[in-house]
């Protein structure tokens, strides 16, 4: 855990130089963009503009100071609302963490599901629509999915909300409802792949054959034999799908006009609102790192043998 922490903090150190560096390196003059794009400017505000920026110190200074700030979650504000940045993020983050959260339990629920029953009923009638629902699931993109659960829920047959966020949480489920499926489509189908592929492996293992040959029933081997070894890759794939869901709902955001992290992103990035920029790529950088430590800790928890494993080597 400790050495998973380290590394942790390292590649977070290297994300953020590399975001600042880029957005330093990046075209355009961030006099102007501080200046609200104005298209003259006095060589005195200029100066004061530079000086109240740090924008006349070197790169690396000018990271040191960042760093500082970053360090206590001071990211600076936002360009285009005079706001601090963390209270645009923390306004925002409820949004995505929610609609990720809830379209990982649809995803996690039915595929791990689907999958178990492909894999148990193999080369039968269930296994091959499963498998041929997975191509379909696996081809379909997730802003078109949106669009085609936005016009047959939400205007063709008004069930669900076309857009908006809700108020309570009753109402923001409600509300959420079609983005979570809109997501959850594809991820679906990619886990049930991978899970019916999990369990196929393990099934076929000696030990799995004979104590199916002891008379052990199929519960008694699911949860004794098969779960916990075919559980490991199922939680790797697991941790990237709530990743993708949380930083890379953004077409699906847009469609249903949710006030989430990856509209943020883009609002940031078409006003190259730089402060922004680095605080929303830095909490999508934390999350992505942090559910991978979970994942990773989830697996040692699971099967002692990793642990054991890599503390041999």
């Amino acid at each position: 855990m400790l050495k998973r922490l380290v590394a942790a903090c390292l590649l977070l150190a290297v994300i953020s130089l590399a975001v600042f560096s880029l957005v330093y390196l990046s075209p355009g003059s961030a006099e102007q963009i501080l200046a609200g794009g104005k298209g003259s400017i006095s060589p005195e505000q200029l100066q004061r503009l530079r000086a109240e920026h740090h924008l006349d110190e070197p790169l690396l200074t000018q990271y040191w100071i960042w760093v500082k700030d970053a360090v206590t979650l001071d990211f600076g504000q936002s360009i285009q609302t005079a706001l601090p940045v963390t209270d645009e993020l923390g306004a925002r983050l409820r949004v995505s963490l929610f609609l990720g959260a809830y379209a990982f339990v649809l995803t996690t629920v039915a595929g791990v599901l689907l999958g178990l029953f492909a894999a148990l009923r193999r080369n039968s009638i269930l296994d091959r629509a499963v498998v041929a629902s997975t191509l379909v699931g696996l081809s379909a993109p997730a802003f078109a999915t949106a669009l085609l659960l936005l016009y047959a829920f939400a205007i063709l047959v008004p069930v669900f909300p076309a857009f908006g966020q809700g108020t309570d949480v009753l109402d923001t489920l409600w509300h959420l409802t079609l983005p979570a499926l809109a997501l959850a489509t594809s991820s679906t189908a990619f886990l049930v792949k991978h899970t019916r592929a999990a369990m196929l492996g393990v099934l076929d293992q000696d030990h799995v054959v004979f104590a199916r040959a002891r008379g052990l029933s199929i519960m008694t081997v699911l949860c004794r034999y098969v779960g916990r070894n075919a559980l490991i890759p199922i939680t790797t794939i697991s941790a990237l799908t709530f990743i993708q869901f949380v930083v890379g709902a953004v077409l699906v955001e847009v469609a249903f006009s949710l006030q989430g992290i990856g509209s943020l992103l883009v609002q940031a990035v078409a006003a190259k609102d730089v402060p922004m920029v680095q605080g929303v790529v830095m909490l999508v950088a934390v999350i992505v790192i942090g559910a991978n430590l979970v994942a990773d800790l989830f697996s040692i928890a699971v099967d002692p043998r990793v642990r054991l494993g890599r503390r041999a080597a």
